[in-house]
């Protein structure tokens, strides 16, 4: 197999040692990065494994993957960017910026309620197919002109596929940059990170094919078909994992700006950007944030099974919040917010231990939110954190692997 490469620092050996297992088992993972910051120094920095199926290809260190939902933290951090500058006002209704979208019922929705998947409108009616995502103009129109599936602020469903297009608009009217243009210019610019939302095609040969999980359990003949549930799931059609691989494998999917999956980068440039939330705004020389700023990421928005996960959930504002019963691994007691990405990536940005931590890989795993590999990974970091009390300055050696 193409081992793993990279550093990673003391306390954090035993994470070369659980990337290596599984990317040595025969039913583990392909290929994958897994990165580390702490006081907004990369401590942690490991890839291995392959790009593709037929294990050809050596994942490198600047091997892109679509790490899908993931993608999600980047662009609420792209909004939040709006918020400390003044420009974007949470509680304010999204039609402030956006005035077609006060359509069919939708002017009390506020743009933290997009934020926090409670806006009513997780998904698109009339139905759409994946290749409209594609088409900026058409499907933010028909989101505009919709009514939403739920009363705005009650409770959360999950912005499957929807939610780079409702806050991207919003950063489009602001800036008049599209969303990924936005992201670049701000973000991944400044801060130097390896991420895009819209993959340059002189990119394309540094990604990894994505390699699709086994058949999701839902049977959509047995839902209603007015709930939230079927509504969000089938517009567009998403259940199918092989043809959702087949779309995020294709060059239409890597050119078009979704916000809310296809994002592509790696596990440091992911770190490396949500550090500055961990971080009170700042990575390296870059600030993006105030405190205050950062602060509002912890108001609870919802607090319950999200209608279209079916899942309990607690939802700040750009991100999910631990519950105990859900994600046990995490601190319950500590500022800590996360998102993943279909097929098993995690983002987990602690702003109490100035933390971050990353894991994005290619061959998929079932479920929305991490995996086996990803939890195993989290809890042996903040085993690695309690034990050993790292620092940068403390840690006893860098491991060159």
């Amino acid at each position: 197999m193409s081992g793993i490469q990279g550093i990673c620092k003391e306390p954090f050996g035993e994470l070369a040692e659980i990337t290596s297992r599984w990317l040595s088992m025969e039913d583990g993972d392909v290929g994958s990065s897994v990165a580390v910051t702490i006081d907004g120094e990369l401590v942690v920095d490991l890839w291995g494994g392959w790009m593709d199926a037929e294990r050809t290809k050596p994942w490198q260190r600047d091997t892109l993957v679509n790490v899908f939902s993931t993608t999600k933290a980047m662009t609420s951090l792209a909004a939040l960017v709006l918020v400390d500058r003044n420009e974007l006002d949470l509680d304010a209704p999204v039609c402030h910026y956006w005035p077609e979208f006060a359509q069919n019922g939708k002017g009390s929705i506020l743009v933290k309620h997009i934020l926090s998947h409670t806006s009513g409108v997780s998904a698109w009616d009339p139905s759409v197919v994946l290749e409209d995502l594609y088409d900026w103009d058409k499907s933010t129109s028909l989101l505009s002109a919709q009514a939403p599936f739920w009363s705005p602020g009650q409770g959360s469903g999950y912005h499957n596929l929807n939610y780079g297009h409702l806050t991207g608009e919003v950063i489009r009217r602001i800036t008049g940059k599209s969303l990924g243009t936005f992201f670049a210019d701000e973000i991944a610019g400044p801060i130097g990170a390896d991420f895009y939302i819209g993959l340059p095609p002189e990119l394309d040969d540094r990604v990894a094919t994505v390699l699709p999980p086994p058949p999701h359990p839902f049977n959509l003949d047995e839902l209603d078909k007015d709930s939230v549930l079927y509504r969000t799931w089938t517009s567009p059609p998403c259940l199918d994992p092989v043809a959702f691989a087949q779309h995020a494998n294709g060059q239409e999917w890597r050119r078009a700006e979704i916000g809310a999956a296809n994002g592509h980068g790696n596990a440091r440039s992911v770190a490396c950007i949500q550090a500055a939330v961990a971080n009170g705004g700042s990575f390296g020389d870059t600030t993006l944030l105030s405190q205050s700023t950062i602060d509002r990421i912890f108001e609870t928005q919802a607090n319950g099974t999200d209608l279209v996960l079916m899942t309990p959930l607690r939802w700040g504002i750009g991100y999910a919040l631990p519950r105990p019963d859900t994600f046990a691994y995490l601190p319950q007691d500590a500022k800590v917010c996360f998102w993943g990405g279909w097929g098993g990536s995690m983002i987990i940005v602690d702003v109490d231990r100035r933390m971050t931590f990353a894991y994005m890989k290619n061959k998929l795993t079932p479920g929305i939110i991490g995996g086996p590999t990803a939890t195993e990974l989290i809890t042996a970091t903040y085993n690695c954190l309690n034990e050993g009390q790292a620092s940068p300055t403390s840690s006893s050696g860098t491991a060159h692997v």
